[in-house]
């Protein structure tokens, strides 16, 4: 099969996803071409079942924004054209799945066509898809999709309740390969803390929605009672605020720890006692996921597929969001009780194991397999 995946290139969720996905499936003996603006950053390029086709825009001055969506359409034609893909999978709505259905219009003006797949993985439904200026063309490009898949419940839920959904949506959570959390060369724990010191972790884009003022404020709380150290990795808007923060906070500026983007996430997660995830919206949560395939417990809102991934009590603690008073409170309760923080790093293992690209990959497979007979079918007839 060969299968063309289109995908936003960044460190976001759907990018990931995406990008493992289409590694995983490369891996398995299927042709798998990348389309996207960038080199995805976690793709493997040396793979020889894995292509990657760049869409380039001209820049003319006419054009106050360049039409990346005319590019994007004329490049998903071009290497349909060329190499006679099977099925094309859209990760995100707009641009993607809109892209892709006028790259079908253009095959089908000279016969030709190919089913398209689009999954729903957050902010294109909760954010971007419920502004006046998208809205329309969100809920046209689901419905103008063969299959159509969510990363959770939650975000069905949400899709279903915003949008005049025609199609069925079928579940296939998130992932992640376990096997990469159990790193080669570990890093020592004395890099970031003291021996008597825990350490709490917060990875994201720094965005609003991310509530990185919570994380900061539990740390604070949480520094009051119990000796640690903050480690914040990721790269956004919100650092500004971080910044203020430790001017208004001078006795923190050694306790926090500033990385980045960092590439071998996996060994500084397995160094962290307890994971923050204060987000004021998540589709499902694979940064929890991430630090839980670490033995990371998570100290986390309740927002969105949240508490699907993170149980209460079991693999750490929720709260509603911007309650940063519980939130501070579960993370003592956690770091003071030595036994219960072990039981819940073992817990929140297991509950990682439950998400392994084994068990989901072929959830999707079986999913193309089904959208491409359906797809036969319909046209056939």
């Amino acid at each position: 099969m060969k299968i063309g995946i289109l995908c936003y290139p960044t460190y976001g969720g759907s990018g990931i996803v995406a990008t493992e996905l289409g590694m995983a499936l490369a891996n398995k003996g299927y042709e798998v071409h990348f389309i996207s603006s960038n080199l995805p950053a976690r793709l493997d390029i040396t793979n020889p079942n894995i292509f990657f086709h760049k869409v380039n825009v001209q820049t003319y001055p006419l054009f106050q924004y360049q039409p990346y969506d005319i590019a994007l359409s004329s490049m998903i034609y071009r290497v349909v054209n060329l190499y006679k893909l099977d099925l094309l999978h859209a990760h995100y709505a707009i641009p993607y799945a809109y892209a892709a259905f006028t790259a079908k219009q253009m095959l089908k003006e000279e016969g030709k066509d190919v089913p398209l797949v689009t999954t729903l993985h957050g902010t294109d439904i909760t954010l971007v898809g419920q502004h006046p200026s998208y809205k329309h063309a969100v809920e046209f490009s689901i419905n103008q999709s063969d299959a159509v898949t969510s990363v959770s419940e939650s975000l069905k839920r949400d899709t279903l309740k915003f949008f005049n959904i025609k199609r069925p949506i079928e579940v296939i959570t998130n992932f992640i390969d376990n096997r990469v959390f159990t790193p080669e060369i570990p890093c020592q724990r004395n890099q970031f803390a003291q021996n008597d010191e825990k350490i709490l972790i917060h990875v994201s884009n720094l965005r609003p929605v991310k509530r990185v003022g919570d994380v900061l404020q539990i740390f604070k709380n949480v520094q009051a009672k119990i000796k640690s150290k903050l480690i914040i990795i990721g790269e956004g808007p919100d650092m500004e605020l971080i910044n203020q923060f430790l001017e208004e906070n001078p006795e923190l500026i050694n306790k926090v720890r500033l990385l980045g983007k960092v590439n071998d996430l996996y060994r500084i997660l397995e160094l962290s006692d307890v994971f923050l995830l204060p987000s004021e919206q998540e589709s499902f949560g694979l940064a929890a996921l991430e630090a839980m395939a670490a033995a990371t417990p998570v100290i986390s809102s309740n927002a969105g597929g949240i508490p699907e991934v993170n149980i209460q009590g079991v693999t750490g603690y929720l709260a509603e969001i911007g309650n940063v008073e519980t939130m501070s409170n579960y993370t003592i309760k956690l770091l003071s009780n030595p036994e219960l923080l072990c039981e819940m790093k073992v817990n929140a293992k297991a509950q990682a194991e439950t998400f392994d690209l084994t068990k989901i990959l072929p959830l999707y497979e079986e999913m193309y397999k089904r959208t491409l007979q359906t797809f036969s079918k319909t046209t056939k007839s």
